[in-house]
């Protein structure tokens, strides 16, 4: 790439170079992004090679199928290698045409790939075939010395993983089991879920403790719980307005009892002093006062 770089003049140059740099570190994180980038170089070097192959592998990552097989031809033509061969092919099935991907996969150019290259292929013709309702020639077109052989390469998970949905997809449950826990001992990268699969096949669930439609505990979790010797948090500016307003409720309850008891000690001794000589009158009445008795007597 930086060959053809040197072709551009040398601000035009870097400024491709910063936007190809970009959509290879997006690519996997944000496809969408990368390609953002990807248009910028185009749109700057349209007659270099590895920007419109940047430009198809963009495209193709957020699936413009139709965007990224027209780019993948471009470099082609540019360069005359048959190594986007089995990406463009996937890009006829990307487009629901499965009978093109497969004519691709006999094409002569399939005998000029890198033994990478042909299992890429064979990852594509297997699933063309599924696209076609084909399920058991897609497992036997899967069936190859690289699925055999014991060693791992970079495309060995994958491999494994494609065999056993295929198998699993022919209800050969078993096999399909023993496949993917093969393709899990390979996959060092962690580019398949197999180990979901494998999951899944011994009947164990998962729960997503962050879903929100799952009901939440009655108890909070020791995380919610403060430490011992830990100082609970504060309160919420809303709780402590909440408890100001309930202090000055009191303190007024408070004030209003103190004058009703005020207003009651002032009345009081009117009502006893009233009550004294009513109370003195009777006792008078009942026992009969000294003077009276001499009156009776004179």
């Amino acid at each position: 790439m930086r060959q053809e770089l040197l072709s551009l003049p040398k601000t035009l140059a870097e400024d491709v170079a910063r936007n190809l740099v970009m959509v290879a570190k997006l690519l996997d994180e944000d496809p969408q992004e990368a390609y953002e980038y990807s248009r910028i170089a185009l749109r700057l070097a349209s007659r270099v090679a590895a920007v419109r192959e940047a430009a198809g592998f963009a495209a193709y990552a957020v699936g413009k199928y139709s965007e990224a097989l027209a780019e993948f031809r471009a470099a082609r033509r540019m360069t005359g290698s048959t190594e986007l061969w089995p990406v463009m092919a996937d890009c006829e099935r990307g487009m629901g045409r499965p009978e093109r991907a497969l004519a691709m996969a006999g094409e002569p150019e399939v005998q000029k790939l890198d033994r990478a290259g042909q299992v890429e292929m064979r990852l594509v013709a297997a699933g063309a075939r599924r696209d076609l309702g084909q399920a058991d020639a897609a497992v036997v077109t899967l069936q190859s010395s690289e699925l055999a052989s014991n060693s791992v390469q970079p495309w060995t998970a994958r491999l494994r993983y494609a065999y056993a949905d295929a198998l699993l997809s022919v209800g050969r449950e078993d096999e399909a089991r023993e496949w993917f826990a093969k393709a899990l001992e390979a996959d060092q990268g962690g580019t398949t879920d197999a180990s979901d699969r494998l999951a899944e096949l011994d009947g164990v669930e998962f729960t997503d403790a962050f879903d929100p439609g799952a009901e939440p505990d009655e108890k909070p979790s020791a995380a919610e719980q403060p430490s011992v010797g830990e100082p609970s948090a504060p309160a919420e500016p809303a709780d402590a307005a909440v408890a100001e307003e309930a202090g000055a409720e009191e303190a007024s309850e408070a004030a209003e009892e103190a004058e009703v008891a005020e207003e009651a000690a002032a009345v009081e001794p009117q009502v006893t002093g009233g009550e004294e000589p009513e109370a003195a009158e009777s006792e008078a009445a009942e026992s009969g006062s000294p003077e009276a008795s001499e009156q009776d007597r004179g």
